[in-house]
């Protein structure tokens, strides 16, 4: 995870870079895509450490910084799939040494990653947070979440899914989180306002936004990120309340 200083470039020379031509049956948009993927210094590094997305190295930077995954937590991975985060996830808490656990839960079929339990369901559902805590054996101490909604090419609107579809994790992650928790998922910049800035620091002790090295400098991406979970939805008391965010 360290391998971020000359990625993608060549030792005391220029990088390559790869240039792709407009295929007949490839619209300019795939086109540009492709070069980008095929240009990408991350991309490169998941692939040659065996990481199935470069998403994983957003949630490694994060957790390098704010210490997030610690031995024998559980967690859950909200839109797991293809299993980035996961992998990541249960390198740090040792779920693939057998300490912890995560659950991953996605709409899309995942390839299995040691020590995570995925289940193919839509988070939502109304039994979703009994399912989930029945796996955990318990609460969970975060919930991670790198979904982002289907865009349309039209900002405004694309902000307006990302922060409804952020609210149902939110909704979502204070149903099975115990105090002193915390909730790390992706926004889009100008996004994270009104409703659900406002519900994360009722139930939050510290909310931040972070935008990673490793999302594109170009992308309006963003992850916001919710500290010190004060219990209130799952009727902790106050002294549990006080003791999580001692700890």
């Amino acid at each position: 995870m360290t391998e971020k200083a000359g990625v993608g470039g060549r030792a005391g020379g220029r990088s390559l870079k790869i240039r792709v031509k407009t295929a007949r049956k490839r619209s300019l948009s795939s086109t540009i895509w492709l070069q980008r993927q095929l240009n990408d210094p991350y991309v490169a590094q998941a692939r040659r450490e065996g990481f199935r997305s470069r998403a994983a190295f957003k949630l490694a930077e994060i957790d390098d910084k704010y210490r997030l995954l610690r031995r024998g937590q559980r967690l859950v991975d909200l839109g797991a799939a293809p299993g980035g985060w996961s992998q990541v996830a249960a390198t740090r808490i040792g779920a693939d040494k057998g300490q912890g656990g995560i659950v991953a839960i996605d709409l899309l079929d995942m390839e299995p990653v040691p020590g995570v339990a995925f289940t193919q369901m839509d988070f939502l559902d109304e039994d979703a947070p009994d399912r989930v805590r029945a796996m955990l054996d318990g609460q969970a101490d975060g919930v991670i979440s790198d979904m982002a909604a289907n865009a349309t090419g039209h900002r405004k609107t694309d902000h307006i899914k990302i922060v409804a579809l952020v609210e149902l994790a939110v909704s979502f992650a204070v149903e099975v989180l115990k105090p002193g928790g915390f909730f790390l998922a992706k926004v889009l910049q100008g996004g994270t306002e009104g409703t659900l800035l406002a519900g994360l620091k009722r139930d939050f002790a510290v909310v931040r936004h972070i935008k990673p090295q490793a999302s594109r400098q170009d992308s309006a991406e963003l992850y916001v990120l919710a500290t010190g979970f004060r219990g209130t939805a799952s009727g902790a008391s106050a002294e549990e309340v006080a003791e999580a965010d001692a700890s």
